[in-house]
């Protein structure tokens, strides 16, 4: 059997929360070694505490995020638990951290810090601002980005206020964006001989993620807003659809599409609507005609006659719905771990797939659960090194 993708990389991840710990959950499922590194004043990742389902050190939003890593308790503040992380960069690849843009190099995490123990280490931080810029001290969360990012401005019906996507769209999105940078430092490190810096922000992800309408407004002067029922910004019809019971998504990104939803409805050939720029032009009219005609029937009815005729459509799924469905089923994308007090959690699958191998699934560690492994196993420390870093105040009080 191969092994795991990744099985030969190392990261030392001072992570927390949301956005540093998704992007390297999918590192860890292709393989990686993933050593969080907790801080024993703070009872480590926050993310352990979040509710509703949350008892003691252990929640349901930590597994989320932090499956199959492994789990230090190191206080990097004390001279003893720099000096064990340091030994620690010795065997890393990367060092990973998500901290406020200033924090890195107050607690020397980047690469002119560790480069003396290891010239190859690769140091990505994922940042709300970034390390440079006016606003690089400033923490960044997912809402506030959505904001400033001007995504809200896109998202909602017109009459109605700014809203944020129901997921952190803007963390997750930064987490695939510094994993992705982890790659490409690490596989330069293992080419040139000499690591780097990865300079990653929220910020950034958010404002890269404006895509094409950045691109009309910044050459042609084009005013994003938001449209009417969730509607594409140029393409009609292509927006949500209120049927007899629910609503459905329907999308005409080709020609060929219109010409078949039209047979499906019925719909005479109208000069008004032959081209894109014709159905733009005539949105209103086109959406007069649509919209009762939807109405008239169930959903389910119309996702069977749409998919007959190959119109690109789908159910508006609530959470439940959309993880029952028999398509995420036979993708794998829900998939079991076993936990010491929850008994078996089930979860989403990485949607990363590389090769045949399927990825095995293990739960998050419990707080300092690899202290053994991590000291003994990797560092080669004896008892009685362990005991005077312990009592230097290396692992915590």
């Amino acid at each position: 059997m191969t092994s795991a993708p990744l099985s030969d990389v190392r990261i030392l991840a001072v992570e927390q929360y949301g956005a540093g710990p998704f992007g390297s959950l999918h590192l860890a499922d292709l393989g990686a070694e993933v050593i969080k590194i907790e801080d024993p004043s703070a009872g480590g990742d926050v993310g352990r505490y979040v509710p509703p389902y949350a008892d003691g050190e252990d929640s349901l939003f930590f597994e989320t995020f932090n499956r199959g890593k492994r789990s230090l308790s190191l206080d990097l503040s004390a001279d003893a638990g720099r000096a064990v992380f340091e030994d620690l960069v010795e065997h890393a690849d990367a060092v990973y951290s998500n901290l406020r843009g200033d924090v890195p190099a107050k607690m020397r995490l980047t690469h002119a810090d560790l480069r003396h123990r290891n010239p190859r280490i690769v140091c990505c931080s994922l940042t709300g601002f970034g390390m440079t810029g006016p606003r690089s001290a400033q923490p960044g969360y997912d809402y506030v980005l959505q904001g400033l990012a001007g995504w809200m401005a896109l998202t909602g019906e017109p009459d109605g206020p700014p809203a944020k996507s129901g997921l952190s769209m803007v963390d997750y999105s930064g987490g695939f964006v510094a994993a992705i940078a982890l790659l490409a430092g690490v596989h330069a490190a293992r080419r040139d001989g000499v690591g780097l810096d990865c300079d990653l922000s929220l910020f950034d992800t958010a404002i890269g993620l404006l895509t094409y309408p950045a691109t009309w407004h910044l050459s042609a002067g084009f005013t994003p807003v938001r449209t009417r029922h969730s509607a594409h910004p140029s393409l009609v019809p292509f927006q949500v659809f209120e049927a007899a019971d629910g609503w459905l998504v329907v999308g005409c990104a080709k020609e060929k599409f219109w010409r078949r939803l039209a047979g499906v409805l019925g719909l005479p050939d109208d000069p008004r609507f032959a081209t894109f720029a014709d159905r733009q032009r005539n949105a209103g009219e086109l959406l007069d005609l649509l919209e009762p005609r939807f109405r008239a029937q169930e959903v389910a009815r119309w996702l069977t006659v749409l998919e007959a005729a190959g119109v690109p459509c789908g159910p508006v799924n609530d959470v439940a719905a959309a993880l029952r469905d028999p398509h995420t089923l036979a993708r794998d994308m829900v998939v079991t771990t076993e936990h010491p007090r929850y008994g078996t959690v089930h979860s989403v699958a990485s949607p990363v797939r590389v090769g045949d191998r399927p990825p095995a699934y293990r739960r998050a560690p419990r707080r300092n659960e690899d202290f053994a492994y991590v000291t003994g196993d990797l560092l080669g420390y004896d008892a009685d090194r362990i005991a005077a870093l312990t009592a230097a105040g290396a692992f915590g009080a």
